[in-house]
């Protein structure tokens, strides 16, 4: 489990990040910003769960997409940090590095053994088809003896 403290109150985007399939005992994680900033959209069409994570900068190697038993969809990985110079002088460092771990438990309708995940112009896009909502469920009669 992470948990991390609300850096202001009185912003709405600062939320507290609380992860219940990470672990059992709380640890507080150093880079709060890494898991703050990025940003996850999760779509529900007809045919499919769609997501798309905003990576800039991230190359695909250093994602990973992988789906857990108990249908939980995790997206992690790690920004790179710009290598200092001696000489450099920083006069503003907006951009957050380090790692970053986002997870969403999945509806049953979602077919994990069907994901496809694709990365163009740092946006990672994974689409994850879903179950036909038409088909009814297999009844099977079950013969009564005695």
């Amino acid at each position: 489990m992470s948990i991390v403290r609300r850096s202001n109150i009185f912003d709405p985007f600062s939320l507290d990040v609380w992860d219940p399939f990470q672990g059992d005992a709380p640890q507080l994680v150093s880079d709060a910003s890494a898991f703050a900033n990025t940003s996850i959209d999760w779509k529900e069409t007809p045919e499919a769960h769609n997501f798309k994570a905003d990576l800039p900068g991230a190359k695909k190697e250093e994602v990973k997409v992988e789906v857990e038993e108990g249908r939980v969809l995790q997206i992690s990985g790690e920004r790179s940090k710009e290598e200092e110079e001696k000489n450099d002088k920083w006069h503003r460092v907006e951009r957050s590095s380090g790692k970053f771990l986002r997870r969403f438990r999945l509806p049953e309708n979602a077919k994990v053994d069907q994901v496809k995940a694709s990365m163009e112009n740092g946006v990672l896009t994974v689409t994850m088809p879903k179950e036909d909502a038409k088909k009814k469920p297999e009844m099977k009669s079950i013969e009564i003896s005695g």
